[in-house]
């Protein structure tokens, strides 16, 4: 697959998957998160997308596409920094559904506008920068499998997928700086292996899995997007049509797998 930022005009279709699919993705509310929504509701494979966010009703992206696509969209609240929403959210999916075929977490967190930045130098690093990125990029994920994982635990196929970063691979690190974010990407795929050991020891058919998308047009990457090589920034429509190929395509030896867009295994 190479990056010519070209989509299909057709909707997604899954060839791995049965019809009726129950999705849940988590950090919806803007940015790939809510383009991944906004492609799963065209799949007619999908029968409900949970839509998980800090606030749903503060996002216009989401609300359009409810008034689009009425039932099949399900907001939830959900806050990575707050367990107890986590559980809140995962009850109140569990009222609605029984089981969750694909499971994906989108939210990340580059900078915030109140200090935290990606370091050049160790002289730059902060204790309360380093809590804030781990919260979000590391813990909420895993926080996230927790209290979900009832609904992952059926016989059907089922995908558990985190989006991470390259620069979390303690191997592809080149360059230096970026500490808490690096870190704390290199903590989530930390999570994301372990978390497959477990799902592969206790149930047959859930696979986890860590993803890089690519850098992105969306809010996280537009203070750097002018030092992407020309060809190198890609679309939110095009990230995430081919992430939606890499997770159908994931097979079971691939279970514990860092995977970029273009499904070229990426070492940890």
């Amino acid at each position: 697959m190479t990056p010519d930022q070209t989509t299909p005009d057709a909707p997604f279709r899954f060839t791995s998957f049965d019809d009726g699919l129950q999705i849940l993705i988590q950090g919806a509310s803007r940015g790939i998160g809510l383009e991944f929504v906004r492609q799963l509701l065209d799949c007619s494979q999908v029968a409900r997308i949970f839509a998980a966010c800090r606030d749903p009703a503060g996002s216009a992206g989401l609300q359009n596409l409810q008034d689009d696509y009425g039932a099949r969209l399900v907001p939830v609240a959900l806050d990575l920094n707050r367990e107890e929403t986590i559980e809140a959210a995962a009850a109140r999916v569990a009222e609605l559904t029984d089981r969750l075929q694909l499971l994906i977490n989108t939210a990340g967190l580059l900078h915030d506008g109140q200090g935290l930045w990606p370091e050049k130098r160790l002289s730059q690093v902060r204790l309360d920068n380093l809590y804030k990125s781990f919260q979000v990029n590391a813990f909420g994920p895993l926080l996230v499998a927790k209290h979900f994982d009832k609904l992952l635990g059926h016989r059907q196929r089922a995908i558990f997928a985190s989006l991470s970063a390259r620069v979390g691979s303690i191997q592809d690190n080149r360059l230096g700086g970026w500490y808490a974010y690096r870190a704390a990407k290199a903590a989530q795929n930390m999570f994301t292996r372990t978390l497959s050991l477990e799902f592969a020891r206790k149930r047959t058919g859930t696979l986890c899995v860590a993803l890089h998308p690519g850098t992105t047009d969306t809010g996280l990457s537009k203070p750097f997007q002018d030092n992407v090589p020309e060809g190198q920034l890609f679309s939110r429509a095009y990230s995430v049509r081919c992430l939606l190929q890499v997770i159908d395509g994931l097979a079971p030896e691939d279970n514990g797998g860092f995977f970029a867009f273009d499904g070229e295994r990426i070492e940890w």
